[in-house]
């Protein structure tokens, strides 16, 4: 089972996938395009050009683990945009959490990222 947790590396790859790729072609995309290592252990989001399904791959040690979201009805209103010319976007566990279920992460409001705070002397 794919378990999110806070210390998880999120990509989410911005441009469409062709959903008629399964495990190998998504690690290729991994690969040759998000410049990323499909074994690292890291989730990667990929969304179909509809923007009516999500798949989510990762690699857990022992093998990959693909699993797809498909909306009985509707899209996926937000997907990260890039201003750049990147291929993928990092995103935050409750982030994903929030986009799986069809909502725009970037307008949730959650507590601030723990930072350690200096002792200043």
């Amino acid at each position: 089972m794919i378990q999110l947790t806070p210390q998880m590396r999120i990509l989410v790859a911005i441009e469409a996938t062709d959903f008629r790729r399964g495990i190998d072609g998504l690690a290729r995309v991994c690969k040759e395009q998000l410049k990323a290592d499909p074994f690292s252990g890291w989730v990667f989001v990929f969304r179909n050009r509809r923007a009516t399904a999500i798949k989510v791959l990762t690699y857990d040690g022992r093998g990959f683990w693909l699993a797809q979201r498909r909306l009985s009805t509707g899209r996926f209103r937000f997907w990260p945009g890039s201003a750049t010319m990147e291929a993928a976007k990092n995103l935050e566990a409750h982030e994903l959490q929030v986009l799986l279920a069809g909502g725009d992460p970037a307008s949730t409001r959650v507590a601030p990222v723990w930072r350690r705070v200096s002792t200043g002397a």
